[in-house]
């Protein structure tokens, strides 16, 4: 359960039929799908069906064919943002709709529109219903638009058309004239367009209450004429004149925004939201006679002007203002102008200042991060201040405490932007620096296959040492939460282990103790955990002649002998590979460290497992006779001092490689310690391991070693120890299911 509470049912519902779509429809002569059995659908939950399609990124010209069914599934609001659908597409689909709402803003490919308008219009109820149409960062070819019964059809057919947003498009002047003559146009955003005069507006001037005019770089009137055609639109309350100000000057512009403050409140009587940011030749005594003479005004854009932190705003509690005097501010602008990457970038950067040091959970800030990374998913500058800003709200345990819902979106962003921007050196050392959290990598549910791929396929490409000590660091612990299946299909790549064992290499031939080398050496330890695949690689790799040299090199350090043995001790489990292991000196090595008492029981355990594996088939066995014996001797004799642990030194998959060596015919030393293994870590956590030895018939192999009249005593002891515990967890679970049971 997420702390923002379980997720509708309704979205759970959604989500499942988008991800069966295939199982649940068939395919038109066309290829477009059709639902099998269609219900009758109310209009909301087709709505947001096709929202659901949308964001998730499977509605395109196949799947968006499911809404010719206008009956089962009648839509009046629809969202296309960003999808791939074609002109032909969107025709046969979505124009049969009474349409009310449409955004069709982003669509990639070749629809214009031109399309889109004409489309609309061939649907005469369409023609009156529509109210809302977004088209930003279309390409509109208004020449295109072709005449129908010897009109031409232009905005302007849409003659319900209350609110038209055509940012970042060719809008010209032409079509601007045609959309002016809507009857009932009250919103108009034609921000960073081509537009270069005004004048047009003066036809809606009786209606048109919200205009957008955001960077408008081709504008040619004088500050004169542009303040007149302002002021003749009576009804306006909102009005947009801000500036990119990282695009250069804006001189006329900004003296129209001057002498607007500074004129007469009879000049937009009705105005009560005003947004200059980016004009920074707006001076602190313009805005206060602006801001005294109007005592409605509710929201005004001042990000990056010079002039929010004026004291004319300090007076006015409920005023909104876009800045960056303050954390409100700045959230402020952050809501604001999620689509305009220019402001984005600029108020992420006062948000990076504002939580650098920062040690309260803020979930909302972090929200409003990812809307601006979303919102501009191949903008280098806003990645690279927002990848900042996640690393500062989520470190030093901070993102515990926030929804794992959020916490999941954040990690698929940060992945994104590594992967967009693969040889940008601060956006992966932000993207590394955030992800680098036990907890995140640990706890929290993403596609960790993904991820692990990712930052392999990242550190193959990359020698930067500080970035590959926090690469192999992620590794290491995603590697950890993979499926037997996950892990076996990322073995077979080889240059993982040699990526991996090159950083074992470069390490070692320092001679240094640090992470990166621990870090290296455990990815590896489980990338070759019941893996023969990746055992071949490492063998193929020259990785057992390196893992040599380093046990003797690092002969006093027992976190880097441990996790080199454990390595080893997955090779040994490989039956075809442990000829490879049958080398006299390192044998010999390996049971020096079983035997040396003043050696760590960790490091003993695992030499002990190499040991116990390489003899427990002598018929394989190709040395010297006597050391197999002395190996066998001493194992017994060595595992009889150990010491129980009582923290966890090792996990297992499963049990089945501990199988060959518990049966009767075994030599007690094999036998000891397979069962002393299993002994250590069923009584660290014999919940998970008792069901693991009754699923794969271990247990029924320790009895037959109890039961068998040649077993040492030791062995029945330790043995007889572990059907206890086995037994007393199934008599408590039995206990507990009888009392749970209705």
């Amino acid at each position: 359960m997420d702390a923002e509470g379980p997720q509708a049912l309704c979205n759970l519902c959604l989500a499942q039929v988008c991800h069966s779509l295939d199982l649940l429809c068939s395919r038109r002569a066309d290829g477009s799908m059709s639902l099998n059995r269609a219900p009758h659908l109310p209009q909301e939950v087709a709505e947001q069906l096709l929202h659901k399609m949308a964001t998730t990124g499977i509605l395109n010209d196949t799947t968006v064919g499911i809404f010719r069914n206008c009956k089962e599934l009648r839509l009046c609001r629809a969202s296309i943002r960003y999808c791939p659908v074609s002109a032909e597409a969107f025709h046969l689909a979505l124009c049969p709709h009474r349409l009310q709402d449409l955004d069709a803003s982003w669509v990639p490919g070749c629809i214009t529109g031109a399309d889109i308008v004409s489309g609309l219009a061939s649907n005469v109820e369409c023609r009156a219903s529509l109210q809302r149409l977004t088209l930003s960062g279309l390409h509109l070819d208004w020449e295109m638009l072709e005449e129908n019964d010897g009109v031409r059809v232009g905005f302007s057919s849409l003659r319900g058309l209350k609110t038209l947003n055509l940012a970042n498009t060719d809008l010209t002047d032409a079509a601007l004239e045609d959309i002016c003559t809507l009857p009932q146009l009250e919103a108009l955003d034609i921000s960073c367009t081509a537009v270069s005069q005004l004048e047009a507006l003066l036809q809606c001037k009786n209606t048109l209450r919200s205009l957008n005019a955001h960077r408008l770089q081709q504008l040619d009137m004088s500050p004169d004429r542009m303040l007149f055609v302002l002021s003749q639109l009576h009804a306006l309350r909102h009005l947009d004149l801000s500036h990119d100000h990282f695009a250069g000057d804006e001189r006329d512009e900004d003296e129209t925004v001057q002498q607007l403050l500074e004129g007469s409140p009879q000049v937009l009587p009705h105005l009560i939201s005003l947004d200059i940011s980016g004009r920074k030749r707006v001076t602190e005594a313009a805005l206060r006679v602006f801001v005294e003479a109007r005592s409605e005004l509710v929201f005004l854009g001042l990000l990056a002007t010079r002039v929010c932190s004026s004291e004319a705003l300090s007076s006015r509690k409920n005023l909104k203002v876009t800045g960056e005097a303050n954390e409100k501010q700045v959230c402020e602008a952050l809501r604001r102008y999620r689509d305009r990457e220019c402001f984005t970038r600029e108020a992420l950067i006062h948000l990076h200042n504002l939580t650098t040091d920062i040690d309260k959970p803020r979930p909302d800030m972090l929200k409003l991060v990812l809307s601006g990374m979303r919102s501009h998913p191949s903008s280098l500058h806003v990645h690279l201040v927002a990848t900042a800003c996640v690393f500062n709200l989520t470190t030093r345990d901070m993102a515990e405490a926030m929804p794992v819902s959020l916490i999941t979106a954040t990690v698929a962003q940060l992945l994104y932007a590594m992967k967009t921007f693969p040889s940008h050196w601060q956006v992966q050392k932000n993207c590394l620096l955030a992800l680098c959290s036990d907890y995140i990598l640990q706890d929290v549910p993403f596609d960790k296959y993904s991820a692990a791929t990712l930052v392999i396929n990242w550190l193959s490409n990359h020698e930067d040492l500080t970035l590959q000590r926090m690469a192999v660091a992620v590794i290491s612990i995603l590697v950890a939460k993979l499926s037997t299946e996950q892990i076996a299909q990322l073995s077979k790549d080889i240059l993982i282990m040699k990526q991996l064992l090159s950083i074992v290499q470069q390490r070692a031939m320092v001679g240094v103790v640090d992470s990166t080398l621990k870090f290296a050496l455990t990815a590896l330890w489980n990338l070759t955990d019941e893996m023969p695949s990746a055992a071949h690689n490492f063998i193929q790799c020259q990785g057992l002649e390196l893992y040599a040299e380093v046990l003797e090199t690092y002969h006093a350090e027992p976190s880097i002998q441990q996790k080199l043995l454990g390595l080893l001790n997955n090779i040994a489990e490989v039956e075809e590979l442990q000829a490879d292991l049958l080398d006299e000196e390192l044998l010999e090595h390996v049971l020096t460290l079983l035997l040396d008492s003043h050696v760590e029981v960790g490091v003993r355990y695992f030499a002990g497992g190499i040991l116990a594996q390489v003899a427990s088939r002598p018929e394989a066995w190709t040395l010297d006779k006597e050391l197999h014996d002395t190996i066998l001797k001493q194992l017994h004799t060595s595992i009889m001092t150990w010491t129980p642990l009582e923290r966890e030194m090792v996990s297992y998959r499963s049990f089945r490689p501990f199988c060959p060596l518990l049966q009767t015919r075994q030599a007690p030393g094999v036998q000891l310690w397979a069962v002393w293994a299993i002994h250590l870590v069923c009584s660290q956590n014999k919940s998970h391991y008792s069901s693991m030895l009754e699923e794969e018939g271990v247990t029924e192999l320790l009895k037959a070693l109890v039961a068998h009249p040649d077993t040492h005593s030791d062995i029945k002891g330790l043995s007889e120890s572990v059907l206890r515990m086995v037994e007393q967890h199934q008599s408590h679970s039995g206990a507990f299911n009888n009392q749970t049971e209705p």
